[in-house]
């Protein structure tokens, strides 16, 4: 079958060339438009429910709306886990599926199961369109002379529905401003000098706002609707509702109390650098979406809307968009990748001498590339930066330069045969073909531990696995069809092959060195025993991590303050810390975000902070702040004044990643199960105490769930009784009068706002006044709130967090100055030493740590598998069990580089370093293959074991170099790049430099050395 598709390539060279071209111009344009992500979506399926009922308290919202819910949506199918958090007027409730199922399909199993549940005051429960990556575009809608409450007016109706007209948008959550509302203020003096009820007042305007129809009327030749016309319109109407009528005289709602145009009670507040109380829009990108054509859309619509679509003085201005990321992250790839084949071509030419020659082995990276982004355009897949930046050029070279060179070699040596270059080209291609797809076919197998990734790593690395097989697919069908067809055009018969002088100078040295280590044998494995050792001693000391974060260019701040802070208190906080950020000339803008918004996207309230902090890049800060963690380290030093409030630093997708990952509003979280809300707060005080001593744990903060002061108002049954009141009539007051009730809607045009009634702020300010508001009984007599009710103040419960079924309380840090693994193992090992938990209660650590122990012990089966794999492979290459278990003793040396480059250089050991190490273990096996292979034809061939050693080893010599260099070079910009982007592929590009530096010496110098004892020992028992 290789034969054929070189014969075919030699033979219709011009259509090959030809195809060769297209590819290129259609690789071009494929990579136009290519979907192109800063970083992929790793968490599973979530769907996320939300519902709410203001003024409920956090147990009454667990009790009666997130426990039907979670128990109604249980056994849906690949149904893993359902989070829950229920908080004042709020129910969100996350549920979670298998990776392997689909969004859309899991999305109506939860609708489907919503239908069946009747909840309280028929409260219905909304599908949230928030996902951990879909926040792309943020906005401020700016407009001197407009109040907050035109300003949010503007951006509820008519900005947000125009951004949800754009494809690939599925909503637009509005953070701060004041939400319009028509208020009704009773003077609860007025309502009892008219003798009118405060359900007679709700009853009159619910009555007297209502359209009608009269179905239709016929007039002559003409067919006319009938119309009854009665909405309210503005505050006149209003104020002119009759309620009831006093001896003919009618009362109005004037009579009764204040109208008035309000705002609703505000749940939060967003403020942008020196600007208190702005409106903020998030556009949120629908799943599945591509996000540069969609914020490409997003765009266009913001200049249409600022350019002629909004009120005059109204504005949009943008301070946040992902494609500014997007672009960045592109620019670094790019940057990289173009200096890695420059590197490369040039590593090339340095050993083959030939420019030509050189030329048609450097094409292989384009044509590899452009083939990949081509089938990826063609399958509907994006990349992304690990995807992208992963490849190791070196690697994708290598079936084209074994081809090219033993093409190379055939025309230079064997002229005098009388053959044309056609010939020579096919009779050489005859001879490595086998070879070369064996040697491919290790490298892919070497890659098998990541094509069986699953869960979040699978998400992460899924995409780079698919990468690197187009690429070598596509170096494949290089090697074998244009690679050949260049070589008749490029290549003459007049080619010359002799080592370069960097070449010479190398095999010099090095055949001198062979010499005196195969005469001092024991000393060099000794030598060579010794670095494995010391690499191994060194791998608990390099720490271990999940992924290094992809850096992004911002600082995410969150700001936990007391549970039981005040809305004006808590706001004031967030500009005094906005300030602290403004004074750092690192820092562009700072925008605060306090409490939730509206429509309950992000379920907080406000006693939690956040803060996007927009950063210069990095070359413009001062010297005295040479990386982002010492900037956080002084902003951390200036902000620990604030007396009462825990401050977490991540970043903006970093962020919600997490939280979608692990429920939990910060990198990693303890989660305590149990029951009695009160224990778990006495038990995790103990943990976070212990967590305070740890070495490496910062933003550590406990999520507390009780310390919410609640006024209750217990309405007694029997004096009700007395007076022939239900409970519910109680309650009903307490609801209108004290919080306020929306009892209709006044419209406007296409929009409307709820009109709501309450007692003055007066009559409603304390325990006193509260007492006081009067109930009226069946028999026309008023009696006071405190002769039917007790009322008292008493501490409840904040907030209620639930994970499958069970009550847990959080406990987040973050790990800085120290590697993940050792912290938490150090935090695992005091907790167990000195917290003993009451029977029914226990902990689990979530957030990145858990996911790297999940992986590591998936490694642990899949890399021997794979390995066993190889092995089979080689031996059925080499036909001898003994050289096959020669050529796997190149992977442990192979890893010795790849750990001491970890060490050497700080890196911690994480998934994307494990890619390194499977990458390695490709390379150093075909790389030992190739000698292996050799010495053992000279030696069928009959000679000496020492002449074949020495013969393989001067002519493997440069393959062995070329491809161990061109692999380490390939990725060297990689491994010392800096800019934004760069950081997931940092540790993998230093294991497979320091790797590819060692395992070439171990190869060319240890592995020969292994081979003569080996065959020594055998051949000594075979005489025997």
């Amino acid at each position: 079958m290789i034969d054929k598709v070189i014969g075919f390539a030699l033979t219709q060279r011009l259509f090959v060339c030809f195809a060769g071209l297209v590819l290129l111009f259609g690789g071009l344009y494929a990579f136009h438009v290519l979907d192109v992500v800063a970083y992929p979506d790793p968490s599973p399926p979530m769907i996320e429910v939300i519902t709410q009922y203001s003024g409920w308290s956090a147990e009454q919202m667990e009790r009666a709306i997130t426990l039907p819910i979670e128990i109604a949506l249980q056994g849906m199918p690949g149904l893993t886990d359902i989070r829950s958090l229920s908080i004042f007027g709020l129910s969100d409730v996350k549920v979670y599926f298998d990776f392997g199922t689909e969004y859309f399909r899991d999305r109506q199993e939860v609708l489907n199961r919503l239908q069946t549940i009747t909840l309280p005051q028929n409260v219905q429960p909304a599908i949230s369109p928030w996902s951990a990556i879909a926040e792309i575009f943020r906005y401020e809608v700016i407009g001197p002379g407009k109040s907050l409450t035109d300003l949010k007016t503007i951006q509820d109706w008519q900005i947000r529905r125009e951004f949800k007209r754009v494809p690939g948008v599925i909503d637009v959550s509005t953070y701060g401003g004041t939400t319009k509302e028509y208020h009704v203020d009773l003077d609860p003096g007025a309502l009892l000098g008219f003798n009118v009820s405060l359900d007679q007042v709700i009853q009159g305007l619910t009555q007297n706002n209502a359209d009608v129809g009269g179905n239709y009327l016929t007039m002559g030749a003409q067919s006319f609707n009938v119309r009854g016309m009665g909405l309210m319109r503005d505050l006149d109407d209003i104020a002119d509702t009759v309620v009831t009528e006093k001896d003919g005289t009618p009362i109005f709602v004037r009579n009764l109390g204040n109208t008035s145009v309000g705002y609703r009670v505000r749940l939060g507040k967003v403020g942008i650098d020196e600007r208190d109380d702005v409106v903020e829009g998030v556009i949120l990108l629908q799943r599945g979406e591509k996000a540069l054509p969609v914020l490409d859309r997003v765009h266009k619509k913001m200049q249409e809307l600022n350019e002629r679509r909004l009120p005059a003085g109204v504005q949009l201005k943008t301070f946040y968009d992902r494609t500014v990321l997007i672009h960045t992250t592109i620019e670094t790839v790019i940057d990289v990748l173009i200096a890695g084949v420059l590197l490369v071509s040039v590593i090339l030419y340095v050993f083959i001498g030939h420019l030509r020659t050189a030329v048609i082995v450097a094409l292989t990276v384009p044509v590899a590339l452009l083939f990949t982004f081509g089938i990826m355009v063609l399958r509907g897949e994006s990349a992304n930066l690990i995807s992208l930046g992963a490849i190791d050029f070196g690697i994708i070279v290598d079936s084209t330069l074994i081809m090219v060179e033993s093409i190379f070699y055939h025309i230079s040596h064997k002229r005098s045969q009388g053959l044309t270059v056609p010939m020579h080209v096919m009779r050489a291609a005859r001879e490595v073909g086998r070879p070369i797809f064996f040697a491919t076919t290790i490298i892919v197998v070497a890659f098998l531990p990541l094509f069986t990734m699953t869960g979040v790593p699978g998400k992460i690395f899924a995409p780079m696995s698919m990468t690197y097989g187009l690429a070598l697919t596509g170096a494949l069908l290089m090697a074998f069809t244009l690679a050949p067809a260049l070589c008749t055009l490029l290549i003459t018969d007049k080619v010359e092959e002799r080592d370069t002088w960097i070449v010479a100078w190398i095999k010099g040295h090095y055949l001198v060195v062979l010499r005196w280590a195969l005469n001092h044998e024991w000393l060099v494995i000794g030598c060579a025993g010794v670095a494995l050792a010391v690499a191994i001693v060194t791998v608990p000391f390099v720490g271990g991590e999940f992924m290094p974060a992809l850096e992004e260019g911002n600082i995410w701040m969150r700001a936990t303050m007391p549970v039981d802070i005040s809305f004006e208190q808590a706001a004031q906080l967030a500009t005094d810390v906005r300030l602290i950020f403004r004074k750092y000339p690192e820092v562009i803008d700072v925008a605060s975000q306090l409490g939730r918004p509206d429509d309950g996207t992000d379920p907080t309230s406000f006693f939690n902070a956040e803060f996007l902090v927009t950063l210069k890049p990095s070359k413009e800060w001062r010297a005295a702040v040479p990386t982002k963690h010492a900037l956080i380290e002084e902003i951390e030093k200036e902000l620990a004044a604030i007396p009462g409030v825990n401050f977490n630093f991540s970043q903006a997708i970093q962020d919600n990643v997490q939280e979608a990952m692990s429920g939990v509003k910060g990198e990693n979280a303890i989660k305590l199960y149990g029951n009695d809300l009160q224990q778990l707060e006495a038990e995790a005080a103990k943990i976070e105490t212990i967590m305070k001593e740890v070495p490496g744990v910062k933003d550590l903060g406990t999520f507390h769930l009780m310390g919410q002061p609640n006024l209750i108002i217990e309405v007694n049954r029997k004096e009700c009784a007395r007076y022939g009141l239900q409970v519910g009539d109680v309650n009903d007051v307490i609801q209108a009068a004290i919080g306020g009730q929306a009892v209709t809607q006044v419209y406007e045009g296409e929009k409307w706002f709820d009109l709501v009634v309450r007692f003055l702020p007066e009559y409603r300010r304390d325990i006193d006044t509260i007492g006081r508001i009067l109930i009226s009984t069946p028999d026309g007599a008023r009696i006071p709130i405190k002769q039917l009710a007790t009322i008292s103040e008493k501490t409840g419960a904040f907030i209620v967090y639930r994970e499958n079924n069970e009550r847990y309380i959080p406990i987040k840090f973050s790990v800085r100055g120290r590697d993940l693994e050792s912290t938490v193992m150090d935090a695992q090992q005091r907790i167990a030493e000195q917290v003993t938990l009451p029977e029914g209660f226990r902990t689990e650590w979530h957030g990145e740590y858990d996911q790297l122990q999940e992986e590591k012990l998936r490694l642990a089966k899949i890399v021997p598998i794979t390995l066993l794999i190889i092995f089979l492979l080689v031996y059925f290459v080499l036909h001898s069990m003994r050289d096959a278990v020669l050529v796997l003793i190149a992977v442990p040396f192979s890893l010795v580089g790849g750990i001491l480059a970890l060490a050497l250089t700080g890196t911690h050991f994480s998934i994307s370093a494990a890619v390194g190490f499977i990458s390695l273990f490709g390379v150093a096996v075909q790389g030992a293959l190739i000698l292996i292979s050799r010495i053992q034809d000279l030696v069928h061939e009959g000679h000496p074991m020492d002449e074949a050693i020495m013969q393989s080893a001067e002519v493997r010599l440069r393959p062995v170099l070329m491809t161990s260099l061109a692999a380490a070079i390939g990725l060297l910009p990689a491994a010392v790049a800096t800019g934004i982007g760069s950081q997931s592929q940092q540790p993998l590009a230093r294991v497979v430099v320091g790797g590819m530096l060692t395992s070439a010496v171990l190869i060319l110098v240890v592995l020969p050395i292994l081979y003569r004892l080996w065959h020594r020992r055998r051949d000594s028992e075979l005489e025997d």
